[in-house]
């Protein structure tokens, strides 16, 4: 059975505020494809620049160890993170939500789920220890730390179960901060947990 990639929308005051969007007052899930993900090997990674504007939007990652029950706790159900970007067909995705309709196409494409290697966690802090950080052709785009989050891991692990839920390997997407950007061909991408490299490519 496949894994299955749960994001979270607007998690950031700020990045909410600089989309023009709206604060929210539960958390906004959306799915992406399990062949959208890729991981960063410092390869090359191809995205349809053909298809208008695409943005990064860099967020932690949480790797769930195993099937999800009602109550369980973060630190029984996650003992793996990484980073990961978001990427966002941004004309696509204005497009869409003007119609009112879903943003499959506009967050689902392939390569659209790029992440890190993960790595072992030992305690609750070790989430939100650094920031963390996108910088794009050598120079810092976004940067965050799950402080500023509005919906905690927790509470995104509770509503994912409830509604959705949760089994071995499924991953989340935790939101991201502001500073969302385009990337494009020829782009060098590195993922920074606090002064730490974890992946990187060049866009396609």
């Amino acid at each position: 059975m496949k894994l299955n990639i749960y994001c979270i929308g607007r998690n950031y005051v700020n990045h909410a505020k600089e989309l023009g969007n709206e604060v929210p007052k539960e958390p906004l899930l959306f799915s992406k494809p399990s062949h959208a993900l890729v991981e960063t090997k410092g390869q090359n990674i191809a995205l349809p620049q053909q298809l208008g504007d695409i943005h990064h939007e860099i967020e932690i990652v949480l790797r769930i160890n195993k099937d999800v029950k009602s109550g369980d706790r973060l630190e029984d159900v996650v003992s793996q993170m990484a980073l990961g970007l978001d990427l966002t067909l941004r004309d696509v995705q204005s497009k869409l939500k003007t119609k009112g309709h879903p943003w499959l196409r506009a967050k689902g494409f392939k390569n659209s789920a790029i992440i890190t290697p993960f790595w072992n966690i030992s305690k609750k802090e070790d989430l939100s220890e650094f920031d963390f950080s996108l910088f794009k052709n050598g120079q810092v785009v976004q940067k965050g730390n799950s402080q500023a989050m509005i919906f905690d891991f927790q509470r995104i692990i509770d509503e994912c179960e409830q509604f959705f839920g949760l089994g071995e390997g499924d991953l989340l997407f935790t939101g991201t901060p502001e500073g969302v950007g385009p990337i494009v061909s020829g782009d060098v991408c590195q993922l920074f947990w606090g002064e730490i490299e974890k992946g990187s490519f060049t866009v396609e």
